[in-house]
């Protein structure tokens, strides 16, 4: 009998102890059963296509769209830049031809300038980027009021992440950019040993010459810009819980994702294009969390839920997605980190 004891007492202690709260338990169970805003993320239709400004969001509208009414002229100009390969290898094989120099030169000088023009409108979309955060993150609205009571400022905040990564896209099937600058910068400095000044100085001189390389250097430049400036807009008011503009951007992503998985809102959408854009601004802003927050995107905390945005990106027909999954492979921060599931990175494989 005393042994007996002695193995039952001996069971017990080695069994788990823990209280099950069954009251706990119903509403968890509840809240599955309904599907709430606690485990689904914000749930409201941002009308990208017909959002229109209020009294209260005019002036900031107005200062944004003056620089977004210039973006469609940039991605022309860009799609449309072909370098100076051709020129420039003609010249470094012929150092001693003079006439093949100064047709290189000739050729890169312009598209310099406009390499100049990007990047100064870069410096503008920084601007405008700081301008809108401060609108969408002030107290006392939470981010999910703000995006759903200002929806023409949110619709802009989505333009720039278009246009961001589709710049960026462009940029980087364009090793031509990188070569032309890297002549441009060459001959620049032989002719300062020289003590030659050249008329093209007056546009770009050392100064610019330095920032712009430093633009170029980045596989993604625009989105650098955006993230720096984000970067800079929390440590600048520190006042204001970062949580404030990480939950923003976080807001942003599940709405999107929200508006593509659901018949209702997509049916509301009037073309093809704007289902194309909604998916862009989701994974532009997904990739501007990852880099803006401590622990990114893909972390357990995250406030992003990372499955669902990349399996409605994989129920996409794969010519038109593939590009937005290969930002997400490879522009990220923390893609990579232990801290990211086996699950989500076989997903992205």
């Amino acid at each position: 009998m005393g042994n007996l004891l002695k193995v039952l007492t001996r069971e017990i202690e080695n069994y788990p102890h823990f209280f099950l709260d069954f009251e706990r338990t119903k509403w968890d169970l509840l809240k599955v059963l309904t599907c709430t805003e606690l485990d689904q993320g914000p749930n409201f239709f941002l009308d990208f296509e017909n959002a229109q400004p209020t009294d209260g969001e005019r002036e900031v509208w107005n200062q944004i769209s003056a620089v977004l009414q210039d973006s469609e002229s940039m991605l022309t100009d860009l799609q449309a830049y072909k370098g100076a390969g051709q020129e420039i290898r003609d010249a470094i094989q012929n150092p001693n031809d003079i006439q093949l120099q100064e047709r290189a030169w000739n050729s890169v000088c312009p598209l310099v300038v406009r390499l100049k023009r990007f990047y100064e409108f870069s410096l503008r979309l920084e601007k405008a980027l700081q301008s809108l955060l401060e609108s969408l993150t002030c107290p006392p609205y939470t981010p999910t009021q703000h995006l759903e009571r200002e929806q023409a400022l949110a619709k802009e905040f989505a333009e720039i992440l278009h246009f961001t990564l589709r710049f960026d896209e462009l940029k980087m099937r364009n090793p031509a950019i990188q070569n032309d600058f890297s002549y441009y910068r060459r001959t620049i400095s032989r002719n300062r040993i020289n003590n030659m000044h050249l008329d093209i100085e007056n546009e770009v001189n050392n100064e610019m010459a330095n920032r712009m390389s430093l633009f170029y250097a980045e596989a993604t430049p625009m989105l650098k810009t955006l993230s720096n400036a984000t970067t800079h807009f929390v440590s600048e008011n520190k006042t204001l819980p970062i949580e404030n503009t990480t939950d923003c951007l976080s807001t942003m992503a599940s709405v999107c994702k929200v508006m593509l998985e659901t018949p209702e809102y997509r049916s509301r959408f009037t073309s093809e294009e704007t289902l194309m854009f909604c998916m862009r601004v989701m994974v532009g802003v997904i990739i501007l969390y990852d880099h803006v927050h401590p622990v990114g995107a893909f972390s357990k905390t995250s406030k992003i839920d990372m499955k669902g945005c990349i399996k409605v990106l994989k129920e996409q027909p794969p010519d038109t997605v593939e590009g937005l999954l290969n930002a997400l492979r490879f522009t990220t921060k923390h893609l990579n980190d232990e801290s990211t599931s086996k699950q989500i990175r076989a997903m992205l494989q």
